[in-house]
């Protein structure tokens, strides 16, 4: 499997390593990058070789794999400049609120696509990604183009397929945008381990070990997240004082409008990209 990157910023970059790290050899590698100084980084990095123009990288590998990873402001020039064969290549888009109807407009009718959504956590391997095809019907080549981008984005984490696209505003609101929920309650807890009198680094240690701690704890259990809770719930005790506390605030309901209100941002984004 050979595969070319047009864009070679951190989540380009985060993949190239889990594939490097899963065996993938720096020769089946590729980047097309047009800043200098981030090629260089690159070549140095991974010892891959890295292009300015796409069609340098074209020339004796015209089959590869293609991974959009460029910003979304960028994808229309990037598309314009790629000269890819329609059809000829898998392409693989990571870029926000892209639709695949879109891109497949922008690349002269190209159908063989499918829209990735990966999260922060990816820079460590632990991401997760939202996975929607636009390919052939059921024909062996759909079969390998989906196991191939399997394979790819689950280089840095676990993959999910969609149902629909529609449901890539759901996953880009949860598990795209979900890392900085974390870490904004995170803060929340470190500020609260500073009023209560302890040093900032033992705030951040205790914050830290109890929010990836529970996660792991999560995961690991086939209970409701419910169940859990309730068993760390004491009757009487400080648990519940501070859960009562948050329901009085109505900490969970303006959890659920965030996320509601970044869902319908990326359908605003993903509108605006569709008029373009």
């Amino acid at each position: 499997m050979n595969i070319t990157f047009i864009g070679g910023g951190n989540m380009a970059s985060a993949i190239l390593g889990g594939l490097r790290s899963k065996g993938f050899s720096a020769e089946s590698l590729r980047v097309i990058e047009i800043n200098p100084e981030a090629r260089a980084r690159l070549q140095q990095q991974y010892g891959i070789k890295c292009f300015g123009h796409a069609r340098e990288a074209w020339a004796d590998r015209p089959d590869d794999i293609i991974v959009f990873a460029v910003k979304p402001q960028h994808m229309r020039d990037a598309a314009a400049r790629s000269g890819l064969a329609r059809d000829a290549n898998l392409v693989i888009t990571i870029a926000a609120g892209t639709t695949l109807t879109t891109l497949s407009r922008w690349l002269g009718g190209h159908a063989r696509l499918i829209r990735a959504m990966p999260n922060a956590p990816a820079l460590i391997g632990e991401g997760i990604t939202g996975l929607f095809p636009m390919l052939p019907v059921r024909t062996a080549q759909d079969r390998q183009d989906k196991e191939c981008a399997e394979t790819i984005l689950g280089a840095v984490g676990k993959t999910v397929w969609l149902q629909h696209e529609g449901q890539m505003d759901a996953v880009t609101a949860i598990s795209g945008s979900g890392p900085a929920y974390v870490f904004y309650f995170i803060e929340a807890v470190e500020q609260a381990a500073k009023e209560l009198g302890l040093p900032a680094a033992v705030g951040r240690q205790l914050a830290l070990r109890t929010f990836t701690g529970a996660a792991r704890l999560a995961a690991a259990s086939d209970d409701p997240v419910s169940v859990l809770r309730e068993r760390v719930t004491s009757k009487g005790g400080t648990t519940e004082r501070a859960l009562a506390s948050m329901a009085a605030d109505h900490v969970k309901a303006a959890i659920v409008r965030a996320i509601h209100a970044a869902n319908e941002r990326s359908r605003e984004l993903g509108a605006e990209l569709d008029r373009d």
